[in-house]
């Protein structure tokens, strides 16, 4: 649990519903925040309301799609208008889609962009609005490692990711003229959410957090802690700026060997068929914080192989082919 502070702040959370949006919710609902929750599903915002308000909480909740930039701005109304301002604005709604990008239909492909980068600017440009009107207020946005580096058979998530990796550093440039206001951006790596399972599917295999894998109540903690210490960006797991190096300075060796590892670790053996997923509209039953995967896939220890695996070999693959010295002259291994 975080620190309470003094007077209890108004936090606005799209992506409510499941996974890191809603840990983050019930994060702030300990700390006695005063919550704004919306998603697409009001079913599920209900039950996710009712357990922030079991722990004390004043809670209102708004069914949102973030594609509906008018639905946006009237979430920003009803915030301001119950509670007076809005003090942290956290965005984590988000959708995927998994398979080569040929596979991926033209219309999945572009609801899953629209959703979480156009989304992503709805978002902000209601938030920092509010911000501009009353000189304070902190956005964070739900990134990914996968803005800073990519991998096959996801290729619409991280364009958007990307994108929106963009989008917080203009915007964090765009508003260096107002120091009470913040722009953060969150960074987790392989997460312990419903969204591999509930992703559009084109690859044939049921996607799931690739290793090494954390909960979502890690991420959630790092939400909290940003909102109340903003930085500009903050990155959930431990492997991740190694997979970064990888990405960046090796990227030959990165490139061949990312795909073996995505199809072993980011795609289980369970067969399925083809499916639009919750990229069009949420589907039932699936409001929940963690997914059902194996204890042994999410432990750690074991989970880490394949970051590793990455770097290791990355490495190995930049000596053989580094230049050699011989006798004072340079050559190069054949």
């Amino acid at each position: 649990m975080g620190t309470r502070t003094q007077h209890s702040r108004v936090v606005v959370v799209t992506g409510a519903s499941s996974g890191i949006g809603r840990a983050t919710a019930l994060a702030f609902a300990d700390r006695g925040d005063h919550l704004v929750l919306a998603a697409r599903s009001d079913s599920a915002l209900q039950t996710v309301a009712a357990e922030c308000a079991a722990r004390g909480a004043r809670v209102i909740v708004e069914a949102v799609d973030v594609n509906d930039a008018r639905a946006v701005r009237d979430l920003g109304g009803l915030a301001v208008g119950a509670f007076g301002r809005i003090d942290v604005w956290v965005h984590t709604a988000a959708v995927m889609a998994y398979g080569r990008f040929e596979d991926v239909p033209a219309d999945v492909f572009d609801r899953v962009v629209r959703t979480d980068l156009l989304g992503s600017a709805a978002v902000a440009r209601v938030a920092l609005a509010r911000f501009r009107a009353q000189d304070s207020g902190v956005l964070v946005l739900g990134g990914s490692l996968l803005g800073s580096i990519t991998a096959p058979y996801m290729s619409a998530y991280i364009t958007s990711k990307w994108g929106l990796r963009g989008l917080a550093r203009v915007l964090r440039q765009e508003t260096r003229d107002a120091p009470a206001i913040e722009v953060c951006l969150v960074d987790p790596g392989g997460v312990n959410t419903p969204i591999y399972r509930t992703a559009a599917n084109y690859a044939g295999r049921v996607g799931r957090p690739p290793p090494p894998v954390d909960r979502p109540e890690k991420v959630a903690a790092a939400i909290l802690k940003v909102a109340d210490h903003p930085r500009r960006s903050v990155s959930v797991g431990w492997a991740n700026p190694l997979i970064r190096v990888g990405f960046s300075t090796m990227p030959a060796v990165y490139d061949a060997l990312v795909g073996p590892l995505m199809r072993r670790g980011g795609l289980s053996r369970e067969p399925v068929a083809a499916h639009t997923g919750n990229v069009f509209a949420p589907l039932p039953g699936q409001a929940a914080t963690t997914a059902s995967w194996g204890r042994q896939w999410l432990r750690p220890v074991a989970a880490s192989a394949a970051a590793v695996a990455l770097v290791a070999g990355a490495a190995a693959g930049r000596r053989l082919h580094a230049p050699r010295r011989r006798g004072g002259a340079v050559s190069r291994a054949s």
